[in-house]
């Protein structure tokens, strides 16, 4: 009888610690499942939440306004200060400042259109990203310019003017080696004056080429599908009688436009000019 009551007992116990695991399961489950549901949710329902800022929209000049305006009001988006007409910097501004034109979000560009020292120089490219421009040994320009003319090249075959170095980005003492070449002190003095301006289809004044922003290079172009594959791919050329130089803008030909360049042909090569 013993033996018997012993062995119900131990049923009886046996069963109630199933029952107990059971209930214990079961509650947990059902809390797993209400704190799951809400990701569920989240996964399907809230994936705008996730995600990252979409970048800002480019800026697009008010169209009503004249070449001028439309010209001027988009550089100041990145210079700090627009220069003034007659001065010195805007000289410089209507020869090279088809640059600024350029919105892409990884490239960056002085705040002003010279930077008047080696050490000036050096601090704004030492904030660039570089890169290779493939086939070539030295030479590089900022990552989106390298990668947009990298593009190009698999299109057609298109050569650096000398295939050196100083057909790409260059440093201010190359700048001011350039400058000595083709010119001396009493020309930039002229130039200062607005008396001098041919000058500048040939030759930068110290800080002041587009290569110290790694965003110009030379080329040997030719064709009329090197060019179209170059303008397909952001690349112009803008500074008037520099037949081999070539700027990044990043924009494509039919919107050069809408930020008021002008196409002009001289001499049977096609800019896209400043309007100022």
């Amino acid at each position: 009888m013993k033996r018997l009551s012993r062995k119900t007992t131990f049923i009886i116990i046996v069963v109630l610690m199933i029952l107990t695991v059971i209930t214990i399961y079961g509650f947990n489950h059902h809390r797993l499942v209400n704190k799951l549901q809400p990701v569920k949710e989240c996964v399907s329902n809230c994936t705008n939440a996730a995600t990252l800022p979409s970048p800002p929209t480019p800026f697009i000049p008010n169209q009503q306004l004249d070449e001028k305006q439309r010209f001027l009001s988009t550089v100041a988006k990145k210079l700090s200060t627009v220069p003034q007409p007659n001065t010195f910097e805007y000289i410089l501004l209507r020869a090279y400042g088809a640059v600024f034109l350029n919105q892409e979000l990884e490239v960056k560009l002085p705040q002003k259109v010279i930077l008047a020292t080696e050490q000036e120089a050096q601090e704004f490219q030492a904030t660039l990203t570089m890169a290779q421009v493939d086939g070539t040994k030295d030479c590089y320009l900022q990552k989106s310019a390298a990668d947009a003319l990298n593009k190009a090249r698999i299109l057609q075959n298109i050569p650096l003017k000398s295939g050196y170095a100083g057909d790409c980005t260059r440093d201010f003492t190359t700048n001011l080696h350039f400058w000595q070449k083709y010119a001396n002190n009493q020309v930039l003095e002229q130039v200062q004056q607005g008396k001098e301006t041919k000058i500048l289809g040939t030759v930068a004044p110290p800080g002041t080429s587009q290569h110290l922003w790694g965003l110009a290079i030379d080329l040997r172009v030719s064709s009329p599908a090197q060019r179209q594959a170059l303008n397909q791919n952001g690349w112009f050329q803008t500074v008037e009688h520099d037949v081999p130089h070539w700027t990044y803008i990043g924009w494509t030909e039919e919107n050069l436009s809408k930020f008021g360049l002008k196409n002009q042909v001289v001499g049977g090569i096609t800019y896209w000019l400043t309007p100022i």
